[in-house]
């Protein structure tokens, strides 16, 4: 096996930081385990911006490279394209969605300069594994420089139907460029369904055997991986000293009383204000929860600068403020919201001391708090997963109670039967999630990947024999 070469938004750190999930997490047994390059933006903004010194640091194994943006290609690029068109276009939300020409040249131009600066770093027995909505179309540019290494993508996000991805300007045109990639994978199946039926229906492709897409002179896997993560180790961080000590902290405030717990970023794709209401609605149908069983929402900003993330903190703010000054009692508040984030060890104890975890997107390709959630939970007493139908982790964890995030009703009912779950059916439920969870683990997904990318290049060697 040849070095891997890893190429995402933003890169590393090769340790833990301690904050939840994300790709970094994800990738670095990948990453140490082969050596190789993590390449990216560096995350800072200056007038020489993508011609500027590589930024480069050195592990063992891994070689970390970063380059910089000016102004303009953050705005067109990040701010513009990945985050205000394929962001919402992505999630469903066209109506959220900002069409602008100069957006997508933008777009263009930075995955031109990413490709045009990666090329001199990369060996002739490398793989090459791109992620995420930044960098679709990376792969065709990197073919028209000549490189002929095997490359692969993974999308962390859902893929959409084609009738909605259709509503994209170009739509045709950005896919066309993805099949330049060896192998494309999704996070559920659906979603690499949702791909397989777009290259077929809007662009005349063909259907393989296996998951292979066909369009002219071009054959591409295009597979299902759902992401995972550490599970056992995981597992281990609530008997940690942070976690014990910041457990201890909430059980003498809880008093007795239980949990609900939901921790996402500030983003309108996790359904918070629907979420909110529908715990209103659990206090409301079911009173004897009153007093006695509260929400605490953690919930970090992200991506602040834009309108859409200042409005819904403000509505989360104000509905926040309504349900407590309706139900609240003089020792009990209904919702406890707090926007920031908190290392992976405390909130793996937040987990374990919470009776109900509540993952409700909207819309999601995965959502590894489903996952950290089970992990966390002791076995002899575990909590109960409530889970949106419409999350990636859905397709994987069927034993967890699912809701359609969109019905305060529905999520209330099942927040309700998850209150109310007798012990022997809550260890029934989770432990089969949590050991499919220790199989199908972070090392588990990134080695399925590699695999496939790395026998794509015996295809293309066998069939350069045969001509």
């Amino acid at each position: 096996m040849g070095r891997l070469v890893v190429v995402s938004n933003r890169v590393g750190p090769m340790k833990d930081t301690g904050k939840a999930g994300g790709l970094a997490v994800a990738l670095v047994d990948a990453l140490t385990s082969s050596g190789g390059l993590w390449f990216g933006w560096s995350g800072k903004i200056s007038e020489e911006g993508t011609f500027g010194p590589f930024q480069q640091q050195k592990t063992k194994s891994v070689q970390l490279v970063q380059i910089d943006m000016n102004q303009a290609d953050h705005d067109g690029f990040y701010a513009g394209y990945a985050n205000r068109t394929l962001w919402p276009v992505l999630h469903y939300r066209l109506d959220l969605a900002v069409f602008d020409r100069a957006f997508e040249n933008g777009y263009r131009h930075v995955n031109e300069r990413f490709a045009s600066r990666l090329h001199p770093l990369l060996q002739q027995d490398d793989f090459v594994w791109v992620h995420d909505y930044h960098f679709m179309p990376l792969a065709a540019t990197l073919r028209q420089m000549e490189v002929k290494v095997p490359i692969g993508f993974f999308l962390h996000i859902p893929f959409p139907a084609p009738e909605v991805l259709a509503a994209l300007p170009n739509a045709g045109a950005l896919i066309r460029t993805m099949l330049a990639y060896d192998v494309i994978g999704f996070q559920t199946s659906r979603d690499a369904a949702n791909f397989r039926r777009f290259v077929v229906d809007e662009l005349g492709g063909t259907k393989g055997a296996g998951g292979v897409v066909k369009l002219q002179d071009r054959q591409v896997l295009v597979k299902a991986y759902p992401i995972g993560i550490d599970a056992e180790a995981f597992a281990r961080f609530p008997e940690t000293p942070d976690a014990q000590r910041n457990s201890a902290r909430l059980a003498k405030q809880l008093a007795g009383r239980r949990q609900i717990v939901g921790v996402d970023r500030i983003d309108y794709t996790k359904g918070l204000p629907e979420r909110f209401r529908a715990f209103a609605r659990l206090l409301e149908d079911y009173p004897e929860n009153q007093g006695q069983v509260s929400l605490m929402q953690v919930a970090p900003p992200s991506r602040a600068e834009l309108d859409a993330y200042i409005d819904i903190r403000r509505e989360l703010e104000g509905l926040t403020g309504h349900v407590n000054s309706r139900f609240s009692q003089l020792d009990w508040t209904p919702i406890r919201f707090l926007a920031r984030a908190f290392p992976r060890r405390v909130l793996a104890g937040i987990y374990r001391s919470s009776h109900v975890g509540l993952v409700t997107p909207l819309r999601d390709g995965m959502n590894l708090v489903a996952k950290e959630y089970v992990a966390a939970q002791a076995p002899e007493d575990p909590g109960v997963l409530v889970l949106s139908r419409f999350a990636g982790a859905a397709e994987g964890m069927p034993e967890a109670i699912s809701v359609n995030p969109y019905s305060d009703e529905d999520v209330a009912r099942g927040l309700q039967r998850a209150l109310t779950m007798p012990l022997d059916e809550r260890r029934a439920r989770w432990q089969p999630m949590f050991d499919r969870l220790c199989r199908e683990d972070a090392k588990n997904w990134s080695s399925s990947f590699v695999a496939d990318l790395m026998a794509s290049r015996r295809e293309v060697g066998a069939s350069l024999t045969a001509a």
